[in-house]
């Protein structure tokens, strides 16, 4: 059985694999904050269970059973974020760290439970996808806002990188998912952008912001 620093190191794989499917030790050194040597150690240790392939001055490789288990992973920490919103009334901004305990949880009928009772969601809070049962991950053709033509009017599905100051900060400006907004206009200097949206509000946010925002038209 996976201890919860095996875990750990086993979702930071998956979402380096989102990116690369062949993966730097350098890069999981960075997401992780440890030394080289140190990943090295638990990568050998993962390869013992079968979750990564792994050979000296190569990239490690998720296996198909190390995959699936992070998603598993995964899937148990955004429902448990969906849970922790619709269920007990938390704000967005404050479920990450708790679904960071749950998430260890082992018992698999607790998390059956819960998706029934949430009726089958398939994201969390934040519009990230919830892994099914197997492990599939949807993908979803979302555009950052920074790519968004001047004058198109989108809705915000899912945030990038939600730390909860990010989060904070939209809570402020009263933007949620599902909220509609229209980009008036780009600056050429710093691309940063006018929106307006609720209505007649209007907003000057930085590149910083709309590279953290997916829409759909």
């Amino acid at each position: 059985m996976a201890t919860q620093t095996k875990e750990n190191y086993l979702k930071a794989l998956f979402a380096l694999h989102q990116k690369n499917d062949q993966i730097k030790v350098t890069d999981l050194a960075k997401t992780m904050g440890v030394s080289a040597p140190t990943i090295t150690d638990m990568v050998k240790k993962l390869e013992a269970a079968g979750w990564v392939n792994y050979k000296k001055y190569k990239p490690i490789c998720l296996t198909s059973e190390g995959l699936r288990y992070a998603a598993t992973i995964i899937r148990k920490h955004r429902l448990s974020e969906i849970f922790l919103t619709q269920i007990m009334g938390f704000g967005w901004e404050e479920v990450h760290d708790i679904a960071e305990e749950m998430e260890h949880l082992k018992s698999v009928s607790f998390f059956t439970r819960m998706d029934e009772l949430l009726d089958f969601p398939n994201q969390d809070p934040h519009g990230s996808p919830i892994p099914d049962v197997n492990g599939h991950v949807s993908d979803h053709a979302y555009q950052l806002l920074s790519q968004v033509e001047v004058g198109v009017q989108v809705k915000i599905m899912a945030i990038r990188e939600s730390s909860a100051e990010f989060l904070q900060f939209l809570n402020k400006k009263n933007i949620r998912l599902k909220t509609h907004l229209t980009l008036v206009s780009r600056e050429s200097f710093d691309q940063s952008v006018v929106i307006s949206y609720n209505g007649e509000e209007t907003l000057m946010i930085s590149e910083a912001v709309s590279r953290r925002l997916y829409v759909k038209s």
